[in-house]
């Protein structure tokens, strides 16, 4: 989403962008314990690149590692006051801090709405701000109207027939869509789509595209 502003209607022919060091999907696991380690949400990683070094060292040191403001300054050999300062000027970014994931039913009804080609029923699980972005793909839609005016052109209509796989993805909930093309073929892996709930509804849908993503997950390369 830094690459540009959002597009209010739907994109045709969106080509991926190369020059980007894209961050990607990771999974997690239910685990409660491993839930706590992993979720460090993509929004906290985003932020963190455009902090300072001294800030994101001391962010990373204090939220993600559970050291002190004292042993930070140790370790960076600083004193315990630049530290609280570096920790206080980024606190902007504190707010998207690890948090564990939270599962939500909108997740299964999202995908039977995908699968069923079901626009009615997508508009009632997205919140009227949602954001959807595809990366590699540099567009992104912004608000209910814009995400849906994609959602019908491609997802829903024109791409093929979807099946999904739920998992969990940087913390919160996700599904892997299968999509087949071709009447009769196999469901091929296409996008690992995060999902970021609020108030039972889905505020912020992130589609990770690409085949090579879904092995990190375990998964298969095609359903039958």
């Amino acid at each position: 989403m830094d690459l540009g502003p959002s597009s209010e209607h739907v994109v045709a022919g969106d080509a991926p962008r190369t020059d980007v060091a894209w961050l990607g999907p990771y999974p997690t696991g239910p685990d409660a314990r491993a839930e706590q380690r992993e979720a460090v949400e993509l929004a906290f990683v985003a932020a963190l690149q455009h902090l300072p070094g001294n800030q994101r060292a001391a962010l990373v040191l204090f939220e993600v590692l559970g050291f002190s403001a004292a042993e930070i300054a140790s370790i960076l050999g600083t004193s315990a006051a630049s530290v609280n300062s570096a920790l206080e000027r980024g606190v902007w970014c504190r707010r998207g801090s690890p948090r564990r994931p939270t599962r939500v039913r909108t997740l299964a009804s999202d995908a039977r709405a995908l699968e069923r080609g079901d626009a009615d029923a997508l508009v009632a699980l997205l919140t009227e701000d949602v954001t959807w972005s595809m990366p590699p793909m540099p567009h992104w839609y912004r608000g209910i109207d814009a995400a849906m005016s994609f959602a019908r052109r491609y997802p829903l209509a024109s791409c093929g027939s979807w099946r999904h796989r739920i998992v969990g993805a940087n913390g919160l909930p996700a599904a892997a869509s299968y999509l087949r093309s071709t009447p009769g073929g196999a469901f091929e892996s296409w996008s690992i789509n995060v999902l970021r709930p609020r108030d039972r509804r889905i505020a912020e849908i992130t589609s990770f595209v690409g085949r090579e993503r879904f092995a990190v997950f375990g998964l298969p390369d095609a359903l039958d």
